[in-house]
């Protein structure tokens, strides 16, 4: 590992500072959008913006890069990112925000793809899953040290959002000075939903649902902490769960899922998920509960992208593995995009407690379909596994690719 980031520590410094700045603006939408007065349902419209354009970034920026090349990709879009950052509070309306967060969601994605296919590049077979490791491990900490940052202003104010702004700005210093040469780009056209959906419907279905948890984890949590009257510390604290929880169990999660039937795994984490969303409704005003609860959802539900991706290509063969990545990506970013909105409309319905109630929705959900797949086959034989690759939610095609290629070259019996 050590061998890794010795060679790319200039680009994981810079995908760093782009997660706290993502995971800034996310929250502190959320707070600000409380004190503009807009409502719960317009706040939902906003988040799921974002996934709208982070499913179109990341199917239109390959060809991007393959016309002008990674840097001048990667800089022109951080620096569009940086610019719509410091324009939210100056435009405080629910549209202008809407168009705000389309275009930050299709910068950040063609950022992620630029910068995630320089990270590949710099890995070989034997190193690629070490890679990964530290990807996620940068991904979580961005996303954890920003709630940090959300309390070090006002949210009425303008520094909060120059913040984000200047951190993504400086994120390309770092990527672009690297002497790391620029890496060939070539797009695998992915395999049909229908192929894909034939193949692993679990996998499908599970990367559909998860997709609705996690926009909802990573979209509508700092709204629904100002509708319970959380302060912003608190909120902070409360998202900050949700990510903390996933790192400490995400490799225990993954050992487990190497030695057992992954339906089974799969089938036991959303419904200990399930039962977290359940008692969040039941916090009320305790925050230590609530504590438990974003933690128990976050702990299951993260690792649970990985593992879907595990499951998958236990039934690919390797030649299709790189099509598949981008039909997985987007399944996940297509339930994205709804679950904010329908999550929106549960909390105007049923107050804040809509939140947690389309979290149990979909996770019980899960838990109901991976039982009923588990009486259509029989499990691979465990010796017949890939092995587990750590790969979070936020990730695109790219990094998707590269943790089913590393499961691959990487296999259970070998591995462990």
């Amino acid at each position: 590992m050590l061998q890794v980031l010795a060679s790319a520590w200039p680009l994981l410094l810079g995908l760093l500072l782009l997660m706290v700045g993502n995971g800034m603006q996310g929250t502190l939408l959320g707070l600000r959008g409380a004190y503009e007065g807009f409502g719960t349902f317009e706040m939902s419209v906003v988040m799921s913006a974002y996934f709208l354009g982070f499913l179109g970034g990341s199917r239109m920026a390959p060809e991007m890069i393959r016309r002008v090349g990674h840097v001048r990709v990667f800089a022109a879009l951080a620096s569009t990112v940086s610019a719509v950052l410091i324009l939210y509070p100056a435009f405080a309306h629910p549209w202008a925000w809407t168009l705000g967060r389309v275009a930050v969601g299709f910068c950040f994605s063609a950022v992620y793809v630029t910068a995630e296919s320089w990270l590949n590049n710099t890995a070989t077979n034997e190193t690629r899953g070490q890679a990964l490791s530290l990807y996620m491990l940068v991904q979580i900490f961005g996303l954890v040290a920003a709630q940090g940052l959300v309390n070090v202003g006002d949210v009425g104010g303008y520094l909060l959002f120059v913040i984000p702004s200047v951190l993504v700005s400086l994120s390309f210093t770092p990527i672009l000075l690297s002497v790391n040469p620029t890496p060939a780009f070539d797009q695998t056209k992915p395999m049909t939903l229908r192929q894909l959906y034939n193949i692993s419907p679990l996998g499908c279905m599970g990367m559909f649902l998860l997709g609705g948890v996690f926009a909802a984890q990573f979209g509508m949590a700092s709204v629904f902490g100002t509708e319970a009257g959380l302060t912003t510390g608190q909120i902070s604290i409360f998202i900050s769960m949700f990510f903390a929880a996933a790192l400490v169990v995400q490799y225990p999660i993954g050992w487990i899922s190497d030695r057992m039937d992954r339906r089974l795994l799969i089938l036991i984490l959303s419904a200990i998920g399930a039962a977290g969303a359940v008692l969040g409704m039941f916090s009320g005003s305790n925050f230590t509960l609530l504590l438990v609860a974003s933690g128990l959802i976050g702990a299951v539900t993260n690792p649970l992208y990985a593992l879907m991706i595990a499951y998958t290509n236990d039934y690919l063969e390797p030649q299709d593995m790189a099509a598949a990545s981008g039909g997985l990506v987007f399944i996940n970013g297509f339930g994205a995009i709804a679950g904010p909105i329908i999550t929106g409309w549960l909390m105007e319905v049923f107050g804040p407690n809509g939140f947690f109630l389309i979290i149990a929705f979909l996770l019980v959900a899960l838990v109901a379909y991976a039982a009923y797949r588990m009486t259509k086959r029989a499990a691979p034989a465990v010796q017949d596994y890939g092995s587990y690759s750590p790969v979070y939610a936020t990730a695109t095609q790219l990094a998707v690719e590269a943790a089913l290629e590393d499961s691959t070259a990487n296999p259970v019996h070998e591995a462990h």
